[in-house]
């Protein structure tokens, strides 16, 4: 399932983050990608351990906390702490898929990478090229959100980013350990509780058919949820 999640970050939010990016060094986005990703990687990216990253990706879980679309389309158990790319001109990703497992040194904690996600950090006008082109069983889509969106897919689907021919593409990646490990189960959990958002607004929340659909997807998160 490929989800579209708006306004993750506030327009406020964005140009905060991209104030404190432009005034933090860069490197090779190598350093965090696995053996065959590094071969087809050209990219750059703020270090994993700067004071910069780990205080925007504070600001990016909050938001993500308060977003009814991630935790709906998610079902959250870990979220890898958000590392931040740039695609300047000539810059691109090849085809390939994520580590199955990333480790977060600090507290020693593994994360099975369930979802990836890619935060947008630049208006689409801003840049040519740099779409995210992801390939799955529901086919393959192009993806070119505003600054603010998210986009969410399984980390098991191959995907690449064009080439940039003009301007610069930011973005905040990252990956989620879900409490449902079936995407197939994740998408039917995603589905019901959209209804159940639909139905709450045309019937109320006392309504039985709302309690029934609440009972029957807490059941079913129950049933599912490795936590």
């Amino acid at each position: 399932m490929l989800v579209k999640v708006e306004a993750v970050l506030t327009k406020a939010e964005v140009a905060q983050c991209r104030s404190v990016l432009e005034n933090t060094p860069w490197v090779d986005g190598k350093i965090t990608a696995g053996a065959q990703s590094a071969l087809a990687k050209h990219n750059l990216q703020v270090p994993e351990d700067a004071p910069q990253a780990r205080a925007l990706g504070e600001t990016v879980l909050r938001a993500l906390g308060r977003s009814q679309g991630f935790n709906s389309a998610a079902v959250p158990f870990r979220v890898f702490p958000p590392l931040f790319n740039r695609y300047d001109v000539g810059m691109k990703f090849g085809a390939h898929v994520d580590n199955a497992i990333r480790f977060i040194a600090g507290p020693n904690i593994r994360v099975r990478t369930d979802l990836s996600a890619t935060l947008f950090l630049s208006e689409p006008e801003d840049y040519d090229g740099g779409e995210l082109v992801i390939e799955d069983t529901y086919g393959t889509q192009s993806v070119k959100f505003a600054a603010g969106d998210m986009v969410l897919y399984p980390a098991t689907s191959l995907h690449r980013v064009e080439e940039i021919t003009r301007g610069s593409r930011w973005a905040s990646f990252f990956w989620i350990q879900s409490m449902v490990k079936d995407d197939g189960g994740r998408t039917l959990l995603y589905q019901l509780d959209q209804s159940i958002i639909k139905t709450r607004a045309e019937l109320g929340d006392k309504h039985e058919a709302v309690l029934g659909l609440t009972a029957v997807y807490h059941n079913l998160l129950r049933k599912w949820a490795e936590v």
